[in-house]
């Protein structure tokens, strides 16, 4: 059972594979470029995980600033996975191991939170290191290959690269909106209130971590008022 959960798992983080080794490949070469040595992007990659946080990274290296811009950087930048990992754990058996649930929220990112939120059953561990086990590879790798040899390909294809995440974004958001109308509305209606905030005075000037962070519990919020999920004491 815990194999087959855990294939699964692998089938369905296979895409999130795909677009990050486009991702990260970029990164590769921007860490490069911005005068690390290949090991040390790769060893940021395999232990920071999050792409926003790792090109933000870059600029204050780029910049010679100091430990605590940095940390405070990063810690506004992926406050977000907090709430996401606080999220999943709704979806956990009330009896999973606490190892489990910090291993597996290391491994959140957009996507995998993405996929994981859409499993529609109670998550196990074995499924969420499938999805794991299938994104972080593609990361690491991408970065890898990139600082590697990022120099030799021309700015045409890294341009196509940069565009990926968003383009598997899509690949995630699409069929749970086309099954189910409320899901639609509501990606239409975040997307919308992300546009305004990137324009609107003094709004404009909120990080993209907080932005994702207030919509989500905003959102969130009314949805579970608006529609709750009644769950059956089978999987309580």
């Amino acid at each position: 059972m815990k194999n087959s959960l855990y294939l699964k798992g692998l089938k369905d983080g296979f895409p999130i594979f795909l677009g990050y080794f486009a991702v990260s490949f970029t990164f590769g070469i921007s860490a490069v470029s911005s005068g690390l040595l290949p090991f040390q992007a790769v060893l940021i990659s395999a232990t920071n995980f999050t792409s926003a946080g790792q090109f933000a990274a870059l600029s204050i290296i780029s910049g010679s600033l100091s430990y605590f811009e940095m940390a405070l950087t990063q810690f506004i930048i992926n406050l977000r996975y907090c709430l996401m990992s606080s999220s999943l754990t709704q979806k956990f058996k009330k009896n999973m191991p606490v190892i489990h649930r910090f291993l597996i929220a290391f491994g959140n990112t957009d996507e995998v939170f993405a996929v994981c939120s859409l499993y529609p059953d109670k998550l196990s561990p074995s499924y969420c290191y499938g999805v794991i086990s299938a994104a972080l590879p593609g990361w690491v790798g991408g970065t890898l290959l990139g600082s590697l040899s990022g120099s030799l390909l021309p700015e045409s294809v890294l341009s196509a690269f940069g565009i990926a995440l968003y383009g598997m974004f899509i690949a995630i958001i699409l069929p749970p909106a086309r099954k189910n109308k409320f899901i639609a509305v509501l990606i239409l209606i975040s997307m919308i209130l992300s546009m305004l905030i990137s324009y609107l005075p003094y709004l404009k000037n909120i990080s993209s971590g907080f932005r994702i962070i207030i919509l989500t519990v905003l959102l969130a919020g009314i949805a579970a008022f608006i529609k709750p999920i009644e769950e059956s004491e089978e999987t309580k």
